[in-house]
């Protein structure tokens, strides 16, 4: 079964990347700054970058084009968590996380808890 990456989400990732790499360059001072020189509405600009908290094998899955409820565009607009594995439990929780993927956030969350109990 073939799969394509959807194209407005792809963009969005991309364009996000090109910011974050702009502010780490140093070639603006805040988000507040460069919304201004790129003509982008400030809150639009805090949001897009938001995605590059997404943790690396979630970005990979959206590049591959797998598609998944919680990995469309708009459900990525809105809040995620920061944490990477807190955000592949709310791919789970939307039912459609891969085995595989499964595994890792149930090994990471053991893990987690592991911590909490034994500091």
């Amino acid at each position: 079964m073939a799969t394509r990456a959807d194209p407005a989400l792809v963009k969005a990732l991309a364009r996000a990347f090109r910011y974050q790499q702009l502010l780490d360059e140093g070639r603006y001072a805040s988000i507040s700054e460069m919304a201004e020189a790129e003509r982008i509405e400030r809150g639009y600009l805090g949001t897009l970058l938001r995605l590059t908290l997404l943790a690396p094998d979630i970005v990979d899955m959206i590049l591959d084009g797998r598609r998944y409820e919680m990995l469309t565009l708009p459900r990525l607009m809105d809040p995620f968590p920061s944490e990477w594995s807190d955000q592949r439990a709310a791919i789970a929780a939307s039912d459609a996380l891969p085995k595989g993927l499964e595994e890792v956030c149930r090994r990471e969350t053991r893990i987690a808890r592991h911590h909490h109990t034994h500091p």
